[in-house]
């Protein structure tokens, strides 16, 4: 009887060792990875580079240990980062699917949108703006676009740079993203009513301005930012995790705006879109959300809030 109770014991064990074995030889090869990816120095001092995801797929773009994006070289259709998949949701339902889009892009990171809509609309237009050069470099090098990607990167200043676009786009444009970080904060010039005016010029009568928002309690500064876009588009919307909408914890929110009429029934599908759990705040929810913020100007604007450094703890 002990032989056979020391039997599945025994098996267990070898079972054990085996893949404590496999789990040693995926970290090393992973820390093989990681150290063969070149870094890059940005212009702020800080050091950016292409990691492998440790979520299971992908790699990331880290900036001083905060990631910036996730790309799936193998999918570009997933959307890893919850903020990501909520605008993905948005995309999804403009104009008729599989429709290409003219798109312009404020803040690059590793591509992931304008990838994610090369793959879904065929034929897309899109512009991107990016800041530095070394960024875009690395990315270019080690996460290559597919080609006959009809995509335009320009470096520089995002504000700066939209004076440099073609003077077709203004009014043409169906989708305009403004997701830029210097680090882990949005700059306070990106912030303000005259820069939404400006980005706004861009967008065709129905197109949609998708902005990210990084906010922690209280949420303040997301407040601002939905009374200040509110200010140059008319209708709006605010999609977030649900404790992150509440202000109970530091996240992201995606506002969504435009001078049309955002359709009803893209509520429900963009709950249904997740990630969960989901919230949608729109009408007298996004009233009460701005209610008594002040517009920022570049007068008095100031750049998000800096998330603490263990939220990014892996």
């Amino acid at each position: 009887m002990c032989a056979v109770a020391d039997e599945p014991v025994q098996h267990f064990a070898d079972a054990t060792a085996q893949n404590t074995r496999a789990a040693n030889v995926e970290a090393m090869a992973r820390t093989r990875d990681e150290a063969s990816v070149p870094e890059v120095r940005l212009s702020d001092g800080t050091i950016a580079r292409v990691v492998p995801s440790p979520y299971g797929g992908g790699w990331e773009l880290d900036v001083d240990g905060t990631p910036q994006s996730h790309v799936d070289l193998d999918d570009p259709t997933h959307l890893h980062f919850e903020y990501i998949a909520r605008m993905g949701a948005v995309i999804d339902r403009m104009r008729m699917p599989g429709q290409p889009l003219t798109a312009i892009h404020l803040g690059a990171g590793a591509l992931t949108l304008p990838r994610y809509i090369e793959a879904t609309r065929p034929g897309s237009r899109q512009q991107v703006i990016e800041l530095e050069q070394t960024l875009w470099d690395l990315v270019r090098e080690n996460l290559p676009l597919p080609r006959g990607a009809s995509l335009r990167v320009r470096i520089g200043d995002a504000r700066a740079g939209l004076g440099r676009l073609p003077a077709g786009l203004h009014g043409a444009a169906d989708l305009v993203v403004s997701d830029v970080y210097s680090g882990a904060q949005t700059p306070a010039h990106l912030t303000t009513v005259e820069f939404y005016t400006e980005a706004s010029r861009f967008l065709a009568p129905d197109g949609v301005l998708l902005v990210n928002v990084a906010d922690g309690a209280g949420l303040a500064f997301a407040r601002r930012q939905v009374a200040t876009v509110r200010a140059v588009l008319e209708h709006v919307i605010v999609l977030a995790e649900v404790q992150t909408l509440k202000g109970r914890r530091f996240g992201n929110l995606v506002i969504a705006a435009s001078r049309a009429p955002l359709p009803t029934e893209w509520l429900p599908r963009l709950m249904a879109a997740g990630p969960h759990p989901a919230k949608v705040a729109e009408g007298r929810e996004v009233d009460e959300f701005a209610r008594g913020a002040r517009v920022s100007t570049d007068a008095d604007s100031t750049a998000s809030p800096k998330p603490t450094a263990s939220l990014f703890t892996r």
